[in-house]
């Protein structure tokens, strides 16, 4: 009981002064109390002021050593000595911060076998190849010292195209040119792709949504495709004039054949209501894909199409390693992306709706519905049926660059 009260009493006083105590005056009022307690006075002050014995100590030499005259009184704007205090990690251990500069920049500097160079460089395998190396680090050290530096955590950033071709930037003014030469003439022109394969079911997606506490929507573990429901592929129509567009939601292969057909439903919903005397149709599409340059399945459907609208098809391609720069890209594809972010595809109605309730600030507006054809994958077209295409190859890069017109003309 008594121990309890001297530990209650010295709680008290201690609240009282705290808040006007320095580092240095707090550990040597403490021990002037130990010292005035005599016999277990440091277990009582340790458990009222909850200092650390060892700090105790510390202000007790301070006390004695200026009783005998050993040291002068710090003056009163001094915490410390100079020079006191424990030294920084980095002075102790001088070669560290190399040590950790290597282990994290490999490539630019120092061993190029360094043990991280193969694996993820996360901060407790840099601690622990640290600590191989003789540093005596903690995680938290390893962290305090990569901020000092000027490193952060990093994702990786899409930025290299590879080889440009030659004729790249003369392509996109070529491309560009041909649009507004269609936009001041009322013609359509649509930018067209194919958005990544998506599975259908109850799976984790990336990103978050508002939802109450606690309640998650509850995905599974795996992502092992549903046979019933498989995957759907999204292929998309979007018409720069309008800003609207179309997406097909394919069930079976990406094809040229399921890319035209996908065209072919944009015009019979939307573009012949929006451009009812169109003579001429532009499309501008990826080089590579179901709808590539090279692929003989895609002229072949599109010089159908041509002659079922008895319109003239004029196809620009970007160059290759350009498909960012595909106007669908990022005037619907990534709104689209932005808005189901979070929810799991269930079903594929679900994927319908959430496509067609996309919407943007600057007035986007798609629409959407399910292509349950099949297209089956592998056909084969002879030279012959090339040759009978009424196709022209633009002088410029006629390889990019064709106008198909319908046959009959």
């Amino acid at each position: 009981m008594r121990k309890r009260s001297l530990v209650q009493g010295m709680r008290r006083k201690y609240l009282l002064l705290r808040a006007s105590l320095t580092e240095r005056t707090r550990r040597q009022w403490a021990a002037s109390e130990v010292l005035s307690l005599g016999w277990g006075g440091l277990t009582v002050v340790g458990a009222a002021t909850h200092l650390a014995p060892n700090t105790i100590r510390a202000g007790i030499r301070e006390l004695q050593a200026q009783q005998r005259g050993e040291t002068a009184p710090l003056p009163p704007e001094r915490v410390r000595r100079a020079g006191g205090g424990r030294k920084k990690l980095t002075e102790r251990d001088p070669s560290l911060l190399r040590a950790l500069d290597t282990l994290v920049e490999p490539t630019a500097r120092g061993d190029p076998e360094s043990p991280l160079r193969w694996t993820c460089q996360s901060t407790p395998k840099l601690t622990a190849a640290l600590r191989q190396q003789g540093h005596a680090v903690s995680q938290r050290t390893v962290c305090t010292l990569l901020h000092a530096q000027g490193y952060s955590l990093q994702a990786n950033r899409k930025t290299q195209e590879g080889r440009a071709h030659p004729d790249r930037d003369a392509q996109f003014r070529y491309l560009n040119a041909t649009v507004q030469r269609a936009q001041r003439r009322h013609q359509p022109v649509i930018s067209v792709d194919t958005k990544k394969k998506e599975l259908v079911g109850p799976f984790a997606r990336a990103g978050r949504e508002w939802r109450p506490t606690g309640q998650p929507v509850e995905v599974s573990l795996h992502d092992f495709a549903d046979p019933r429901l498989g995957k759907v592929i999204p292929y998309g129509v979007y018409d720069l004039t309008q800003n609207e567009g179309w997406v097909s939601v394919g069930v079976d292969h990406d094809t040229a054949a399921f890319a035209v057909e996908a065209i072919r439903r944009w015009w019979r919903r939307l573009g012949k209501r929006r451009y009812p005397g169109a003579k001429a149709l532009v499309i501008t599409a990826d080089c590579g894909g179901s709808n590539g340059n090279r692929t003989r399945l895609w002229k072949v459907e599109l010089q159908q199409l041509a002659d079922a609208l008895r319109m003239t098809l004029h196809v620009r391609h970007f160059p290759p390693g350009t498909s960012k720069w595909n106007k669908i890209e990022h005037r619907m594809f990534s709104f689209i992306t932005q808005n189901w972010r979070g929810r799991p595809l269930v079903s594929r109605a679900v994927v319908v709706q959430l496509i067609a309730s996309t919407r943007t600030q600057t007035g986007l507006r798609i629409a959407a519905t399910i292509d349950a054809a099949r297209y089956p994958t592998g056909r084969k077209i002879a030279a012959e049926a090339m040759r009978a295409l009424a196709l022209h190859e633009e002088p410029f890069h006629g390889e990019w660059n064709y106008r198909i017109q319908p046959r009959g003309r």
